[in-house]
């Protein structure tokens, strides 16, 4: 067998243990059963559920609004840290970039904890507030936007921002219209990460949420410890949403990117 043809099965291989469970899911979402791997008829009663039970719509709003307020602010604070590092002396710019790997590095359960004591326990801030559970997401983002914004400024052009200068352009407006237009694409990625990130995450979160307010993640590990059989179900169908959603957005990004490679061409 050839080399190429091993590597083919090896990934295919991989990609099928990936995918089997989420397809077993979307399957089952549009069945009656009860559990997985139990008998059961066509049905959409699991999405009526999830389109229709306020305690869901609510939890799924809420996830939504905190990722992309979260975002917006790790998108910022990543961003102008990014900048500041690649204006920076060499050796004020390394220290950054390995204090940035820290909690990159770090277990989120470590950074969830942490958070929750020096914001509630040292601060005294209420978790009522919401404050420290968007603060804790938007720390556990910034240093991934840090990382999507950082090399395109490496690979930008530093003679375009000097020459804005020198062409007379203030320090803020060379850095509006000439070195955010450059980096942009980063800028984007970090954000899409940052709202991932946001979505997926559950020990930040556990620590720092009011105790009345579940994101996706609380929600689902909380749920699937109980009784109620109906909201496990639509849950199933939350997480094919889910999928399909970002399939969509992948494939259209792929395509985009493709489109721009052949005008190039």
């Amino acid at each position: 067998m050839k080399k190429g043809t091993i590597g083919k099965v090896f990934l295919f291989i991989i990609l099928f243990l990936m995918y089997l469970p989420i397809i077993l899911i979307a399957v089952y979402s549009f069945t009656d059963a009860a559990n997985i791997g139990t008998s059961g008829k066509f049905s959409f009663d699991n999405y009526y559920t999830l389109f229709t039970m306020e305690e869901l719509a609510g939890m799924i709003w809420g996830t939504l609004a905190l990722a992309l307020g979260s975002a917006l602010l790790a998108t910022l604070f990543g961003t102008l840290g990014a900048i500041g590092v690649h204006y920076s002396k060499k050796r004020t710019g390394q220290v950054f970039e390995a204090v940035n790997q820290i909690p990159v590095i770090n277990a989120d359960v470590v950074t969830g904890f942490s958070l929750c004591i020096l914001l509630v326990v040292v601060l005294g801030v209420n978790k009522d507030s919401f404050i420290p559970l968007v603060l804790g997401h938007t720390v556990l983002s910034a240093p991934f936007v840090y990382l999507a914004v950082r090399p395109k400024l490496t690979q930008m052009d530093p003679a375009l921002y000097e020459a804005a200068l020198d062409l007379g352009a203030s320090p803020s407006y060379a850095l509006m219209h000439v070195v955010l237009p450059q980096i942009f694409p980063g800028v984007v990625s970090g954000f899409a990460m940052a709202v991932t990130l946001s979505l997926d995450d559950y020990f930040v979160a556990t620590y720092t949420k009011p105790a009345t307010f579940d994101t996706i993640s609380t929600y689902v590990v909380n749920a699937t410890r109980g009784s109620q059989t109906s909201v496990k179900t639509a849950l199933w169908a939350l997480s094919t949403v889910i999928f399909l959603v970002v399939m969509v957005i992948a494939f259209a990004s792929n395509s985009r990117k493709e489109e721009k490679a052949g005008e190039k061409i």
